[in-house]
């Protein structure tokens, strides 16, 4: 008790400290009320941003315990190099093409190398904050395609992946739609990323998914499907909750600034979303299987999560509720479907929590969107379908959709097929059965443990 009030302790003076140093900096520009606000806002945007980062682990976690335990460093490795990677390519070409000067709205044209951001301005630190916001964004978009295809994806080829989707292809969609872009000026509102990172992450898994083809053993000759449980559900399900943990700093982070106070109701719609959907989605999976399918439960959690990203601060907490409701029961009967009827082998469902339900929260947008929350948040007064807004809202929002997906499909498909054609995507069935582990990185994850079986 007494390591953990000094850990308070320090967090608390550090935190002080910044906000010290940050309103020196600003004060020579400004002074009093908005010296103070200048400061509180980058504080609370590099908070958010390190929140993001720790959907990470979360991500890792998740990924590695809905897959089998020969394939697990190997699933940590994706999730380690495609942020680090991921960082790297968009410091050196995706922020500019993201928020850089527009080029018919298509994309960014300077700001390369965060060559924009002088450390001698109080402009120039905020872009430091506002880059490193983003950055975590960028590596969130990347890292939902390792888990579609887990098991079974060429290391070399991932990390070639992870370079072009935080270089190009996210950034690319995020220039449409927040950095002054075409979709942006046509009224689309995805307030903190339903499209322009989960449903980025979901069409690029889609396709990879496609490409790489299913785990040895998936299907049968005559279709039928064959269950590959993962090895550590407990490790699935701390995932899930760091994950729930990060996302208050994935919504309500996005307004940055702290002293918007509607990031209280953004964390509450956050909040009920998420809680509703894991509830949604366990009963669901209770009507469908016979049994309160655990994983199905978590997926749910995520799912309601990645719905509400793009309205949560559009939305009150009763349509929050709606919203979230509909994606638990999406989110069930969308893994079926592609695993069943498509035969698209994806281990930890991304395609249909990431895929399918940001496509569902972006729509969501145009039918619960009600004006005196979007006017307080500063995301867009405008009134969805139910509340008197009519539909232009909501083809606006579907226009987004289609358009996202068709150009991050389309890119990612040819990235992955080019890469299948040269490099090489996917593992031997050898390697497969031997464990990726072992086969690309020499070691296993669980060294040492010996697993028995009866008869």
């Amino acid at each position: 008790m007494k390591l953990i009030n000094k850990m308070y302790r320090v967090i608390g003076l550090i935190l002080i400290v910044c906000f010290s140093m940050i309103r020196a900096v600003y004060a020579e520009e400004t002074s009093g009320i908005e010296a103070n606000k200048v400061a509180i806002d980058t504080i609370w945007t590099l908070i958010a941003a390190f929140l993001v980062f720790f959907m990470q682990p979360g991500f890792a976690m998740v990924e590695t315990g809905f897959t089998r335990a020969k394939n697990a460093s190997n699933v940590l490795m994706k999730n380690l190099m495609d942020f680090s990677i991921g960082s790297i390519a968009f410091w050196l070409i995706g922020f500019g093409v993201m928020f850089g000067t527009s080029k018919l709205g298509l994309f960014g044209t300077s700001g390369f190398l965060l060559s924009s951001a002088n450390p001698l301005t109080g402009d120039g630190l905020w872009q430091f904050a506002y880059w490193i916001f983003q950055a975590v964004f960028a590596a969130t978009a990347a890292t939902i395609v390792s888990g579609a295809m887990a098991e079974r994806t060429h290391f070399t080829a991932y990390l070639i992946y992870s370079f072009f989707i935080c270089a190009l292809i996210y950034p690319i969609v995020g220039h449409w739609i927040w950095g002054g872009g075409w979709l942006g000026s046509k009224g689309m509102i995805d307030f903190a990323g339903s499209t322009v990172v989960h449903s980025v992450g979901g069409w690029a898994a889609l396709a990879g998914a496609i490409l790489v083809g299913p785990r040895l053993g998936k299907y049968n000759k005559d279709g039928k499907s064959n269950v590959i449980p993962g090895h550590n559900i407990p490790l699935a399900a701390l995932g899930v909750f760091i994950l729930w943990f990060g996302w208050f700093g994935f919504n309500a982070g996005s307004t940055t600034s702290g002293t918007n106070l509607s990031i209280a109701t953004i964390a509450v719609t956050t909040n009920l979303a998420a809680a509703i959907a894991a509830i949604t989605a366990m009963f669901t999976a209770w009507i469908r299987f016979g049994k309160p399918d655990t994983s199905m439960a978590l997926n749910g959690a995520l799912a309601g999560l990645v719905a509400i990203t793009a309205p949560c601060a559009n939305v009150s907490p009763f349509s929050a509720i709606i919203i979230g409701a509909i994606a638990g029961v999406l989110v069930v009967l969308s893994v079926e479907f592609f695993d069943k009827v498509l035969h698209v082998d994806d281990p930890v469902g991304a395609i249909s929590v990431h895929g399918v339900c940001g496509i569902w929260g972006t729509l969501a947008v145009g039918l619960f969107a009600q004006g005196a929350y979007g006017e307080s948040s500063g995301a867009g007064a405008v009134n969805g379908l139910f509340f008197g807004g009519g539909l232009s809202q909501f083809f606006i929002q579907l226009m987004g959709v289609v358009s996202v997906g068709a150009w991050v499909f389309g890119t990612a498909f040819i990235l992955f097929s080019i890469i299948k054609k040269t490099v090489r995507l996917r593992a031997s069935d050898e390697e497969q059965l031997k464990g990726l582990d072992i086969v690309e990185h020499g070691m296993e994850s669980y060294a040492g443990f010996q697993i028995y079986t009866t008869e």
